[in-house]
Protein backbone atom coordinates (compact mmCIF):
# COMPACT_ATOMS: atom_id res chain seq x y z
CA UNK A 1 0.00 0.00 0.00
CA UNK A 2 1.44 3.50 -1.23
CA UNK A 3 2.17 6.14 1.92
CA UNK A 4 -1.09 8.47 0.23
CA UNK A 5 -3.59 5.37 0.95
CA UNK A 6 -2.58 4.55 4.22
CA UNK A 7 -5.78 5.03 5.90
CA UNK A 8 -8.04 4.83 3.25
CA UNK A 9 -8.72 1.03 4.17
CA UNK A 10 -9.91 1.97 8.01
CA UNK A 11 -11.16 5.57 7.15
CA UNK A 12 -8.24 6.64 10.19
CA UNK A 13 -6.38 9.35 9.45
CA UNK A 14 -3.16 7.35 9.92
CA UNK A 15 -0.75 9.52 7.23
CA UNK A 16 -1.14 12.15 9.69
CA UNK A 17 -0.60 10.34 12.83
CA UNK A 18 2.76 8.83 10.73
CA UNK A 19 3.83 12.42 10.19
CA UNK A 20 3.41 13.58 13.51
CA UNK A 21 5.42 10.28 15.13
CA UNK A 22 8.53 11.22 12.53
CA UNK A 23 8.34 14.87 13.30
CA UNK A 24 8.42 14.43 16.97
CA UNK A 25 11.06 11.98 16.45
CA UNK A 26 13.30 14.68 14.47
CA UNK A 27 12.83 17.43 15.87
CA UNK A 28 14.25 17.66 18.86
CA UNK A 29 17.52 15.58 17.51
CA UNK A 30 17.42 18.08 14.22
CA UNK A 31 17.25 21.51 16.33
CA UNK A 32 20.44 20.53 18.34
CA UNK A 33 22.45 19.76 15.22
CA UNK A 34 20.97 23.13 13.94
CA UNK A 35 21.94 24.60 16.93
CA UNK A 36 25.61 22.92 16.59
CA UNK A 37 25.77 23.80 13.22
CA UNK A 38 25.00 27.93 13.65
CA UNK A 39 27.35 27.66 16.78
CA UNK A 40 30.38 26.51 14.63
CA UNK A 41 29.40 28.92 11.89
CA UNK A 42 29.38 31.83 13.85
CA UNK A 43 33.15 30.65 15.32
CA UNK A 44 34.72 29.74 11.99
CA UNK A 45 33.22 33.54 10.93
CA UNK A 46 34.48 35.31 14.31
CA UNK A 47 38.04 33.31 14.12
CA UNK A 48 38.31 34.86 10.04
CA UNK A 49 37.42 38.05 11.05
CA UNK A 50 39.92 38.27 14.06
CA UNK A 51 42.54 36.56 11.90
CA UNK A 52 42.12 39.46 9.97
CA UNK A 53 42.53 42.07 12.29
CA UNK A 54 45.48 40.02 13.98
CA UNK A 55 47.50 40.23 10.22
CA UNK A 56 46.28 44.35 10.00
CA UNK A 57 47.67 44.95 13.06
CA UNK A 58 50.46 42.88 12.72
CA UNK A 59 51.53 44.97 9.17
CA UNK A 60 51.35 48.26 11.04
CA UNK A 61 53.48 46.82 13.72
CA UNK A 62 56.05 45.12 10.96
CA UNK A 63 56.45 48.69 9.86
CA UNK A 64 57.83 49.45 13.11
CA UNK A 65 59.76 47.06 13.69
CA UNK A 66 61.58 46.80 10.00
CA UNK A 67 62.98 50.09 10.78
CA UNK A 68 63.44 51.47 7.87
CA UNK A 69 61.04 54.33 7.98
CA UNK A 70 61.84 55.16 11.25
CA UNK A 71 65.65 56.12 10.62
CA UNK A 72 64.74 57.42 7.46
CA UNK A 73 66.32 60.67 6.44
CA UNK A 74 63.73 63.32 3.96
CA UNK A 75 65.36 65.28 1.48
CA UNK A 76 63.75 68.74 0.51
CA UNK A 77 65.47 70.42 -2.56
CA UNK A 78 64.11 74.05 -3.37
CA UNK A 79 64.97 75.24 -7.02
CA UNK A 80 65.48 78.73 -8.14
CA UNK A 81 61.75 78.81 -9.63
CA UNK A 82 58.69 76.41 -10.29
CA UNK A 83 60.28 76.01 -13.36
CA UNK A 84 63.40 74.93 -13.15
CA UNK A 85 64.52 70.80 -12.28
CA UNK A 86 67.95 71.40 -11.54
CA UNK A 87 68.59 68.15 -9.04
CA UNK A 88 66.71 65.39 -6.99
CA UNK A 89 68.23 63.93 -3.97
CA UNK A 90 68.28 60.75 -1.62
CA UNK A 91 69.56 60.33 1.88
CA UNK A 92 70.38 56.99 3.57
CA UNK A 93 69.19 56.90 7.13
CA UNK A 94 72.58 57.60 8.54
CA UNK A 95 72.95 60.90 7.21
CA UNK A 96 73.57 63.73 9.26
CA UNK A 97 71.14 66.86 9.17
CA UNK A 98 72.21 70.19 7.18
CA UNK A 99 71.56 72.44 4.52
CA UNK A 100 73.39 72.91 1.20
CA UNK A 101 73.52 75.40 -1.27
CA UNK A 102 74.78 73.60 -4.80
CA UNK A 103 74.99 75.22 -8.52
CA UNK A 104 75.53 73.07 -11.49
CA UNK A 105 77.56 74.14 -13.83
CA UNK A 106 78.16 71.37 -16.44
CA UNK A 107 76.17 67.84 -16.74
CA UNK A 108 78.37 64.87 -18.09
CA UNK A 109 78.12 64.40 -21.31
CA UNK A 110 79.70 62.03 -24.39
CA UNK A 111 81.53 62.59 -27.15
CA UNK A 112 80.21 64.79 -29.92
CA UNK A 113 82.37 64.44 -33.34
CA UNK A 114 81.40 66.14 -36.56
CA UNK A 115 83.06 66.25 -39.66
CA UNK A 116 84.96 68.93 -41.14
CA UNK A 117 83.41 71.70 -43.23
CA UNK A 118 83.51 70.79 -47.16
CA UNK A 119 84.65 67.05 -46.19
CA UNK A 120 81.74 66.01 -48.33
CA UNK A 121 79.92 67.76 -51.02
CA UNK A 122 76.37 64.98 -50.91
CA UNK A 123 75.46 62.82 -48.72
CA UNK A 124 74.62 60.48 -51.67
CA UNK A 125 78.10 60.55 -52.99
CA UNK A 126 80.44 57.14 -52.62
CA UNK A 127 82.50 57.70 -49.96
CA UNK A 128 85.36 56.21 -51.69
CA UNK A 129 86.87 56.97 -55.30
CA UNK A 130 87.80 52.73 -55.41
CA UNK A 131 88.29 49.67 -53.48
CA UNK A 132 86.86 48.71 -49.74
CA UNK A 133 88.04 50.20 -46.54
CA UNK A 134 86.58 49.70 -42.84
CA UNK A 135 86.23 52.32 -39.75
CA UNK A 136 86.01 51.03 -35.92
CA UNK A 137 84.47 53.33 -33.11
CA UNK A 138 85.81 53.01 -29.47
CA UNK A 139 85.73 54.01 -26.06
CA UNK A 140 88.26 52.52 -24.46
CA UNK A 141 89.02 48.59 -25.00
CA UNK A 142 85.69 47.36 -23.86
CA UNK A 143 83.55 49.19 -26.12
CA UNK A 144 84.22 48.81 -29.96
CA UNK A 145 82.93 47.77 -33.21
CA UNK A 146 83.44 47.92 -36.82
CA UNK A 147 81.97 48.68 -39.98
CA UNK A 148 82.98 47.82 -43.13
CA UNK A 149 82.67 50.25 -46.69
CA UNK A 150 83.28 49.67 -50.21
CA UNK A 151 82.88 52.36 -53.06
CA UNK A 152 79.05 52.35 -53.88
CA UNK A 153 78.89 53.48 -49.88
CA UNK A 154 77.50 56.90 -49.13
CA UNK A 155 77.71 59.09 -46.24
CA UNK A 156 74.21 58.18 -45.90
CA UNK A 157 74.76 54.60 -45.77
CA UNK A 158 77.29 54.65 -43.30
CA UNK A 159 74.84 56.88 -40.88
CA UNK A 160 72.82 53.77 -40.98
CA UNK A 161 75.53 51.32 -40.75
CA UNK A 162 76.52 52.86 -37.58
CA UNK A 163 72.93 53.33 -36.34
CA UNK A 164 71.88 49.72 -37.24
CA UNK A 165 75.61 47.96 -35.89
CA UNK A 166 74.54 45.18 -33.94
CA UNK A 167 77.78 45.43 -31.63
CA UNK A 168 76.82 49.14 -31.11
CA UNK A 169 77.58 50.54 -27.48
CA UNK A 170 75.99 53.43 -27.45
CA UNK A 171 76.79 55.46 -30.74
CA UNK A 172 74.47 57.77 -33.22
CA UNK A 173 74.90 58.74 -36.13
CA UNK A 174 73.26 61.98 -37.69
CA UNK A 175 73.36 63.79 -40.95
CA UNK A 176 73.23 68.03 -41.04
CA UNK A 177 72.25 69.21 -44.57
CA UNK A 178 74.11 72.61 -44.00
CA UNK A 179 72.82 73.73 -47.73
CA UNK A 180 76.00 75.86 -47.81
CA UNK A 181 79.53 74.94 -49.21
CA UNK A 182 80.35 73.23 -46.26
CA UNK A 183 78.03 70.60 -47.43
CA UNK A 184 76.48 67.54 -45.82
CA UNK A 185 78.48 67.11 -42.02
CA UNK A 186 78.08 63.88 -40.12
CA UNK A 187 77.80 64.28 -36.55
CA UNK A 188 78.62 61.01 -34.25
CA UNK A 189 77.66 61.20 -30.80
CA UNK A 190 78.32 58.84 -28.03
CA UNK A 191 76.20 57.98 -24.59
CA UNK A 192 79.58 57.09 -22.70
CA UNK A 193 79.78 59.86 -20.35
CA UNK A 194 82.31 61.22 -18.20
CA UNK A 195 86.20 62.63 -18.62
CA UNK A 196 88.01 59.91 -20.19
CA UNK A 197 85.27 58.13 -22.34
CA UNK A 198 86.02 59.53 -25.55
CA UNK A 199 85.21 58.41 -28.55
CA UNK A 200 87.80 57.88 -30.81
CA UNK A 201 86.97 56.59 -34.80
CA UNK A 202 89.98 54.69 -36.54
CA UNK A 203 90.73 53.99 -40.29
CA UNK A 204 91.45 50.55 -40.23
CA UNK A 205 93.38 49.77 -43.63
CA UNK A 206 94.61 53.49 -44.65
CA UNK A 207 92.50 54.44 -47.41
CA UNK A 208 92.77 58.10 -47.42
CA UNK A 209 89.28 58.63 -48.39
CA UNK A 210 88.16 57.54 -44.70
CA UNK A 211 90.52 59.97 -42.90
CA UNK A 212 87.64 62.54 -43.58
CA UNK A 213 85.75 60.53 -40.90
CA UNK A 214 89.20 59.15 -38.44
CA UNK A 215 89.94 60.99 -35.67
CA UNK A 216 93.66 59.52 -35.44
CA UNK A 217 95.62 60.96 -37.59
CA UNK A 218 96.01 60.99 -41.36
CA UNK A 219 96.70 64.56 -43.23
CA UNK A 220 92.56 65.06 -43.66
CA UNK A 221 91.57 63.86 -40.39
CA UNK A 222 88.80 65.32 -38.65
CA UNK A 223 90.01 68.52 -37.52
CA UNK A 224 90.34 68.88 -32.99
CA UNK A 225 88.21 71.44 -33.03
CA UNK A 226 85.41 69.48 -34.53
CA UNK A 227 85.90 66.68 -31.64
CA UNK A 228 83.63 67.50 -28.14
CA UNK A 229 85.62 65.19 -25.34
CA UNK A 230 83.51 63.49 -23.23
CA UNK A 231 83.08 65.73 -19.89
CA UNK A 232 82.44 64.97 -16.22
CA UNK A 233 79.00 66.78 -14.21
CA UNK A 234 80.13 69.66 -12.41
CA UNK A 235 78.66 71.08 -9.36
CA UNK A 236 79.60 73.65 -6.96
CA UNK A 237 78.76 72.51 -3.23
CA UNK A 238 78.90 75.77 -0.56
CA UNK A 239 81.43 76.67 -2.71
CA UNK A 240 83.32 74.15 -3.61
CA UNK A 241 83.90 72.27 -6.73
CA UNK A 242 82.75 68.55 -7.31
CA UNK A 243 82.61 66.44 -10.04
CA UNK A 244 80.77 63.46 -11.09
CA UNK A 245 81.86 61.09 -14.10
CA UNK A 246 77.54 61.08 -14.68
CA UNK A 247 75.29 63.07 -13.45
CA UNK A 248 74.39 61.27 -10.46
CA UNK A 249 77.22 62.84 -7.47
CA UNK A 250 77.07 59.79 -4.85
CA UNK A 251 78.25 60.46 -0.95
CA UNK A 252 79.76 63.72 -2.46
CA UNK A 253 77.83 64.71 0.62
CA UNK A 254 78.50 61.69 2.97
CA UNK A 255 75.76 59.60 2.66
CA UNK A 256 73.55 61.52 0.13
CA UNK A 257 73.39 61.52 -3.52
CA UNK A 258 71.86 63.76 -5.82
CA UNK A 259 71.04 63.67 -9.58
CA UNK A 260 72.08 66.53 -12.07
CA UNK A 261 68.95 67.48 -14.26
CA UNK A 262 70.22 70.86 -16.05
CA UNK A 263 72.51 73.55 -15.45
CA UNK A 264 71.60 76.18 -12.82
CA UNK A 265 69.78 79.32 -14.47
CA UNK A 266 71.27 82.39 -13.99
CA UNK A 267 70.19 85.80 -12.54
CA UNK A 268 70.59 89.00 -14.54
CA UNK A 269 73.90 89.95 -13.70
CA UNK A 270 75.00 86.34 -15.21
CA UNK A 271 75.25 84.68 -11.59
CA UNK A 272 74.58 81.28 -10.77
CA UNK A 273 71.26 80.73 -8.81
CA UNK A 274 71.72 78.13 -6.31
CA UNK A 275 69.57 75.55 -5.37
CA UNK A 276 68.95 74.26 -1.76
CA UNK A 277 69.19 71.28 -0.56
CA UNK A 278 68.25 70.34 2.86
CA UNK A 279 68.77 66.93 4.32
CA UNK A 280 66.11 66.27 7.85
CA UNK A 281 64.76 63.61 9.82
CA UNK A 282 61.51 62.36 8.27
CA UNK A 283 59.32 63.63 10.99
CA UNK A 284 56.11 63.60 9.19
CA UNK A 285 56.27 60.09 7.78
CA UNK A 286 57.54 58.21 11.41
CA UNK A 287 54.19 60.35 12.97
CA UNK A 288 52.07 58.61 10.43
CA UNK A 289 53.36 55.25 11.39
CA UNK A 290 53.40 55.81 14.93
CA UNK A 291 49.47 56.98 14.79
CA UNK A 292 48.63 53.64 11.95
CA UNK A 293 50.14 51.80 15.03
CA UNK A 294 47.80 53.27 17.60
CA UNK A 295 44.33 52.80 15.29
CA UNK A 296 45.32 49.17 14.30
CA UNK A 297 46.00 48.69 18.21
CA UNK A 298 42.78 49.55 18.73
CA UNK A 299 40.67 48.32 16.25
CA UNK A 300 42.20 44.65 17.29
CA UNK A 301 41.07 45.37 20.73
CA UNK A 302 37.71 46.39 19.63
CA UNK A 303 37.24 43.49 17.97
CA UNK A 304 38.23 41.46 20.89
CA UNK A 305 35.90 42.82 23.09
CA UNK A 306 32.86 42.35 20.80
CA UNK A 307 33.58 38.42 19.89
CA UNK A 308 34.36 37.88 23.13
CA UNK A 309 32.22 39.52 25.63
CA UNK A 310 28.99 38.60 27.46
CA UNK A 311 25.53 40.16 26.81
CA UNK A 312 24.90 42.87 29.32
CA UNK A 313 21.35 41.50 29.79
CA UNK A 314 19.46 38.50 29.29
CA UNK A 315 17.96 40.12 26.05
CA UNK A 316 21.57 40.85 24.49
CA UNK A 317 23.49 37.99 22.58
CA UNK A 318 26.50 36.72 23.56
CA UNK A 319 29.80 37.24 21.47
CA UNK A 320 30.87 34.42 19.04
CA UNK A 321 33.43 33.60 21.36
CA UNK A 322 31.78 35.26 24.35
CA UNK A 323 34.62 34.39 27.04
CA UNK A 324 37.17 32.20 24.73
CA UNK A 325 40.57 32.12 26.23
CA UNK A 326 42.44 32.55 22.96
CA UNK A 327 41.27 35.99 22.76
CA UNK A 328 41.93 36.80 26.49
CA UNK A 329 45.60 35.63 26.02
CA UNK A 330 46.21 37.79 22.77
CA UNK A 331 44.66 40.85 24.42
CA UNK A 332 46.60 40.04 27.55
CA UNK A 333 49.55 39.95 25.71
CA UNK A 334 49.57 42.76 23.45
CA UNK A 335 48.25 44.98 26.02
CA UNK A 336 51.24 43.60 28.72
CA UNK A 337 53.88 44.45 26.29
CA UNK A 338 52.79 47.76 25.18
CA UNK A 339 52.48 49.13 28.74
CA UNK A 340 56.40 47.79 29.96
CA UNK A 341 59.20 49.94 28.92
CA UNK A 342 62.68 48.90 26.89
CA UNK A 343 65.88 49.17 28.21
CA UNK A 344 68.61 51.12 26.62
CA UNK A 345 66.98 53.85 25.03
CA UNK A 346 66.62 57.43 25.73
CA UNK A 347 62.86 56.96 25.16
CA UNK A 348 62.05 53.80 27.01
CA UNK A 349 58.44 53.24 26.80
CA UNK A 350 55.27 54.73 24.84
CA UNK A 351 54.20 57.00 27.55
CA UNK A 352 57.03 58.69 27.08
CA UNK A 353 56.44 58.77 23.56
CA UNK A 354 53.44 60.66 24.25
CA UNK A 355 51.27 57.80 23.52
CA UNK A 356 48.99 55.86 26.47
CA UNK A 357 46.21 53.37 27.85
CA UNK A 358 43.00 55.01 28.79
CA UNK A 359 40.96 53.45 30.84
CA UNK A 360 39.24 51.50 28.56
CA UNK A 361 42.20 49.69 27.41
CA UNK A 362 42.84 51.55 23.76
CA UNK A 363 45.76 53.61 22.96
CA UNK A 364 45.98 57.15 22.34
CA UNK A 365 48.16 60.68 21.84
CA UNK A 366 47.50 61.68 25.61
CA UNK A 367 45.79 64.97 26.16
CA UNK A 368 46.31 65.38 29.74
CA UNK A 369 49.64 67.24 31.38
CA UNK A 370 51.31 65.34 33.89
CA UNK A 371 54.27 67.85 34.23
CA UNK A 372 55.66 66.55 31.14
CA UNK A 373 53.56 67.75 28.65
CA UNK A 374 50.58 66.77 26.75
CA UNK A 375 51.08 63.29 24.72
CA UNK A 376 51.10 65.31 21.63
CA UNK A 377 54.08 67.90 22.89
CA UNK A 378 55.90 64.92 23.91
CA UNK A 379 55.83 63.39 20.69
CA UNK A 380 56.80 66.35 18.95
CA UNK A 381 59.98 66.97 21.01
CA UNK A 382 60.44 62.98 20.61
CA UNK A 383 60.49 63.60 16.56
CA UNK A 384 63.08 66.90 17.32
CA UNK A 385 65.48 65.37 19.37
CA UNK A 386 65.33 62.09 19.85
CA UNK A 387 64.55 61.05 16.93
CA UNK A 388 66.60 57.96 16.62
CA UNK A 389 65.83 56.86 19.89
CA UNK A 390 62.43 56.21 18.65
CA UNK A 391 63.12 53.53 16.56
CA UNK A 392 65.19 52.18 19.50
CA UNK A 393 62.44 51.77 21.36
CA UNK A 394 60.35 50.08 18.51
CA UNK A 395 62.88 47.62 16.86
CA UNK A 396 65.58 47.08 19.64
CA UNK A 397 66.50 43.57 18.62
CA UNK A 398 65.94 41.54 22.49
CA UNK A 399 63.18 44.54 23.94
CA UNK A 400 61.62 46.60 21.01
CA UNK A 401 57.84 47.09 21.50
CA UNK A 402 57.56 46.58 17.51
CA UNK A 403 60.04 43.11 17.70
CA UNK A 404 58.20 41.88 20.55
CA UNK A 405 54.51 42.08 19.51
CA UNK A 406 55.56 40.89 16.06
CA UNK A 407 56.74 37.78 17.89
CA UNK A 408 53.59 37.40 19.75
CA UNK A 409 51.04 38.07 17.17
CA UNK A 410 53.28 35.30 14.97
CA UNK A 411 52.25 32.78 17.28
CA UNK A 412 48.57 33.76 16.20
CA UNK A 413 48.73 34.59 12.86
CA UNK A 414 50.88 32.01 11.13
CA UNK A 415 49.31 29.09 9.07
CA UNK A 416 50.54 26.82 11.96
CA UNK A 417 49.65 29.42 15.01
CA UNK A 418 46.56 29.49 17.11
CA UNK A 419 43.84 30.37 15.34
CA UNK A 420 44.69 28.46 12.55
CA UNK A 421 44.78 25.64 14.31
CA UNK A 422 41.06 26.83 16.23
CA UNK A 423 40.10 27.25 12.57
CA UNK A 424 41.01 23.45 11.62
CA UNK A 425 39.41 22.11 15.06
CA UNK A 426 35.72 24.45 14.13
CA UNK A 427 35.49 22.90 10.42
CA UNK A 428 36.33 19.22 11.50
CA UNK A 429 33.43 20.11 13.80
CA UNK A 430 31.11 21.66 11.37
CA UNK A 431 31.92 18.15 8.77
CA UNK A 432 31.24 16.49 12.13
CA UNK A 433 27.64 18.18 12.28
CA UNK A 434 27.06 17.60 8.38
CA UNK A 435 28.01 13.74 9.07
CA UNK A 436 25.69 13.54 11.91
CA UNK A 437 23.20 15.32 9.57
CA UNK A 438 23.30 12.69 7.21
CA UNK A 439 23.04 10.43 9.63
CA UNK A 440 19.99 11.82 10.89
CA UNK A 441 18.41 11.36 7.66
CA UNK A 442 19.19 7.86 7.45
CA UNK A 443 17.56 7.00 10.66
CA UNK A 444 15.06 8.83 9.81
CA UNK A 445 14.26 7.43 6.60
CA UNK A 446 14.90 3.78 8.45
CA UNK A 447 12.11 4.91 11.34
CA UNK A 448 9.74 6.66 8.75
CA UNK A 449 10.01 2.86 6.99
CA UNK A 450 9.22 1.10 10.28
CA UNK A 451 6.42 3.12 11.07
CA UNK A 452 4.45 2.98 8.15
CA UNK A 453 4.77 -0.45 8.15
CA UNK A 454 3.25 -1.04 11.36
CA UNK A 455 0.32 1.35 10.48
CA UNK A 456 -0.22 -0.58 6.92
CA UNK A 457 -0.86 -3.38 9.15
CA UNK A 458 -3.30 -1.32 11.54
CA UNK A 459 -4.89 -0.08 8.48
CA UNK A 460 -5.45 -3.62 7.05
CA UNK A 461 -6.61 -5.38 10.13
CA UNK A 462 -9.07 -2.26 10.79
CA UNK A 463 -10.47 -2.60 7.24
CA UNK A 464 -10.78 -6.63 7.44
CA UNK A 465 -12.69 -6.03 10.61
CA UNK A 466 -14.72 -3.60 9.04
CA UNK A 467 -15.37 -5.80 6.26
CA UNK A 468 -16.67 -8.42 8.94
CA UNK A 469 -18.51 -6.27 11.03
CA UNK A 470 -20.54 -5.16 7.84
CA UNK A 471 -21.08 -8.83 6.24
CA UNK A 472 -22.26 -9.85 10.19
CA UNK A 473 -24.52 -6.61 10.50
CA UNK A 474 -26.00 -7.27 6.78
CA UNK A 475 -26.84 -11.22 7.71
CA UNK A 476 -28.52 -10.02 10.96
CA UNK A 477 -31.13 -7.96 8.85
Amino acid sequence: MSISSLGVGSGLALDDLVRQLISAERQPKEARLNAREKAVDAEISALGTIKSKVSDFQDAVDTLRDGSNLNSRETTVINPSEDDDVLTADASTSALRGSYDITVQQLASGSRITTDPGAFSSSTDPLLSSGTGSLTFSVGSDNTFTVDVDDSTTLADLRELINDSAENFGVTANIIETGTNDGPRLVISSDKVGQGNDLVITNDNGNTDLDRLSTTGGTTSIDTTNIQSARNAIAIVDGIEVQSSSNEFTNTIQNVSFTVNEVSPKDSSGEQLATRLTVGFDKEGVEEDIKNFIESYNSLVDEIEKLSSYGATDEDNDGPLAGDSLLRGLQLGVSTIVGEEVQNSAISSLFELGIELNEDGRLEIGSKDFGLGTGQSRLDDALENNFDDISTLFNNESSGIAVRLYDLVEQYSSSSGLISLRERSARDEKDSVDDAKEALELRMASFEETVRAKYVNLDRTISQLNQTGSALFAALL
